[in-house]
């Protein structure tokens, strides 16, 4: 095996058949990936979940792996530590790294390559991190077990990635706990733990799904330059076509577990062969057109200040917003600005510290104990990161029925039929009903807790980044089913994303957030249109766009404004 030094240098080369050089890194052949499933009212059966798939990757390179919820992304990337999900299983194929084939170095073997010569960046960070331990702690585990640093090296290392991620306070964040910081925060620390040992491959899955667009490009900037610099190569797993083509040389396009095909990046946004990588690349957002707010707000927020520790540290500051029956207002704001906070005062989760919530015409209690079982059924939320808003020991069918039962006293046969409308709303349909969320992709978990939201059938849901999991194509889907049942219930959504391309397909007006308070606010129509403050000119300018070169082009503007400051 090549040393860690040589591993890392651009001129690394193993030696092939015919006495030529490659600078190859990982070859996955004929990869084959099955588990089992368990209809209900069925016997148990075997399900292909990635198909005869190959794969070559040299060192300094990166592939992108793009597709729908559920193509195999996720799958091909774990199978490049030797893993795969519990309930699924390697059943054919090579996995060579580093010229072996790690499905044949046991666990022994996979101890001592997992944080050493592969790491990985998990989708959720939340559900990543342990939250007993320091930040700090975690970032250097994997460099201080396999004696590659001291633990001073390892500390110095992980503060210069803080730096170049953009996280602040980057010589103190260290020694906060995970729910301390933000889950965008969070996302760049769980980024500078897999680089902080210094790896031959990366896997990122799903890197930059927390992340606001303004940090989002910091991010991949330091990504990509982290790959130039070291020589690291990574397969980088997304939904997002536009983020991808910043970073990766070379894309495969993923479907159902089976390649559908690979190619230059250039080549597959502006020339793709297939049928359905002409669909991703050509996605089209929703043409939303808002709606007259002519009736009382549903949802009243006025001078709302709020924080934490006691007051202490201060995130909201005299917020106030309205929200029309029927309507969707969309917060948006970077990672950090008070988003999710107001999220959770309005659902009674962090009493604020002044300012007063009016819901359906009449005061709100401030905490969620005071509340009736009526306001708690007409005010639902979908949370950000569905890994942990689920309960990992219940069925998807008990996840989306409990609602059902709380709420409206459905039981058995009622009940089950509820689930599978529910199900098939969110196009997963019924097979689903008996798998357990560790069984499911990152959109699929998303899409069983926007199902069981539903089920309460609520007059205001809040969606916190509900379709930032979620590829294009699904994505749509859902923006589509929740605009559906707006018009057929009434129901209104506030939205809180950091993707603006959302905000113009759903919003009907837009409330801007920075550092607590409300910077820009009022219809959609008005808050997008010129001249924006400099803020909201920030946000729109930093959307990602299509295009080769893209990111190139973003940073080179902000150095040039910069400068002229």
């Amino acid at each position: 095996m090549p040393s860690k030094t040589n591993a890392n240098s651009l001129s690394a080369v193993t030696q092939t058949g015919g006495g030529s050089t490659t600078r190859r890194l990982l070859r996955i052949s004929n990869l084959q990936i099955e588990a089992t499933v368990y209809p209900p009212g069925e016997r148990p059966r075997n399900v292909v979940l990635v198909d005869d798939v190959s794969l070559t990757l040299n060192r300094g390179r990166v592939l992108g792996l793009i597709g729908e919820s559920g193509a195999g992304k996720s799958t091909i990337g774990l199978a490049s530590l030797g893993y795969a999900r519990g309930g699924a299983r390697i059943t054919a194929g090579e996995v060579i790294l580093n010229d072996r084939d790690i499905r044949k170095v046991g666990a022994r073997g996979l101890r001592k390559l997992r944080g050493r010569e592969v790491c990985y960046v998990a989708q959720s960070a939340a559900a990543a991190f342990n939250p007993a331990h320091r930040l700090m702690d975690q970032v250097v585990e994997a460099s201080l077990l396999h004696g590659e640093d001291t633990r001073a090296q390892a500390e110095q290392r992980a503060v210069a990635l803080f730096k170049k991620l953009g996280l602040p306070d980057p010589e103190n964040i260290g020694r906060r706990f995970p729910h301390q910081v933000s889950g965008g925060q969070l996302q760049r620390v769980m980024t500078a733990m897999a680089l902080c040992s210094e790896p031959d491959l990366i896997v990122f899955d799903e890197p930059t799904t927390a992340l606001d667009v303004t940090t989002q490009i910091d991010v991949l900037a330091a990504i990509r330059d982290a790959i130039r610099d070291t020589g690291v190569a990574a397969l980088y797993i997304t939904h997002d076509l536009a983020l991808v083509a910043q970073v990766a040389d070379e894309i495969m396009v993923l479907r159902n577990g089976k390649l559908v095909e690979r190619g230059a990046t250039q080549q597959i946004i502006s020339q793709p062969l297939e049928e359905y990588t002409r669909a991703l690349v050509s996605v089209h957002h929703i043409e939303h057109q808002p709606t007259d707010c002519g009736t009382a707000p549903v949802l009243s927020v006025k001078g709302i200040t709020a924080g934490y520790g006691d007051g202490r540290i201060r995130v909201l500051r005299d917020v106030s917003i309205n929200l029309h029956t029927g309507q969707t207002l969309a917060v948006v704001g970077e990672s950090g600005s008070g988003k999710s906070t107001l999220a959770r005062v309005i659902t009674g989760l962090l009493p604020p510290l002044a300012g007063t919530i009016q819901f359906n015409g009449r005061d709100l209690p401030w905490r969620l104990s005071e509340r009736s079982q009526d306001d708690l059924q007409q005010l639902q939320m979908i949370y950000q990161m569905a890994d942990v808003a689920m309960n990992p020991h219940q069925t998807v069918a008990r996840i989306i029925g409990r609602p059902l039962e709380f709420y409206f006293g459905m039981r058995g046969a009622e009940r089950d039929r509820r689930v599978y409308e529910l199900l098939d709303k969110i196009e997963m349909g019924r097979g689903f009903a008996d798998r357990y969320p560790a069984e499911l992709s990152g959109g699929q978990k998303q899409r069983v807790c926007i199902a069981r939201a539903l089920a309460a059938k609520p007059k205001l849901i809040i969606c916190d980044e509900v379709t930032s999991a979620l590829d294009p194509l699904v994505a749509n889907g859902i923006l589509r089913l929740l605009l559906q049942l707006q018009r057929e219930e009434g129901v209104a959504y506030l939205f809180i994303t950091h993707d603006l391309a959302t905000v113009e397909s759903i919003a009907d007006s837009i409330s801007v957030m920075y550092r607590g308070e409300v910077v820009r606010y009022g219809p959609k129509v008005n808050v997008l249109a010129p001249p924006f403050d400099p803020y909201t000119d920030l946000l729109l300018s930093s959307v990602p766009k299509l295009e080769v070169g893209w990111l190139d082009k973003v940073i080179l503007s902000r150095q040039m404004e910069c400068a002229g400051n």
